[in-house]
């Protein structure tokens, strides 16, 4: 099993709104291998709040279709642009990508 965990700094304030944007039912609980996702927020730095968005996934290659579907390509594109041409302003300032291998768990 391997976690994937996107680290999404955003702007101060914006992580508890847009946490439960990242663990809505969807295509991504139909993929073969997933097996859930959590969404972790960090209020604690000064000038940014994180989000760890982290997907249990059965394997590497069951996470890999799920990067390469169309449905992850339809997840993640951005916003159509409003009525004057502009693009909103996005509320995330960056983010990295850890892929990790379970090496050892406990459970109540």
């Amino acid at each position: 099993m391997i976690t994937v965990t996107n680290r999404i700094k955003v702007k101060k304030g914006m992580a508890m709104k847009m946490a439960p944007n990242f663990a809505k039912p969807g295509p991504l609980q139909q993929f073969e291998g997933f097996e859930k996702v959590e969404v972790l927020v960090s209020t604690q730095f000064e000038e940014y709040d994180e989000m760890s968005v982290v997907m249990y996934w059965a394997s590497k290659e069951n996470f890999e279709a799920w990067r390469e579907s169309d449905a992850f390509k339809e997840t993640h594109k951005r916003p159509a642009a409003s009525t004057n041409g502009e693009q909103a302003e996005s509320p995330m300032l960056g983010s990295q990508i850890v892929v990790a291998e379970v090496a050892a768990s406990v459970s109540k």
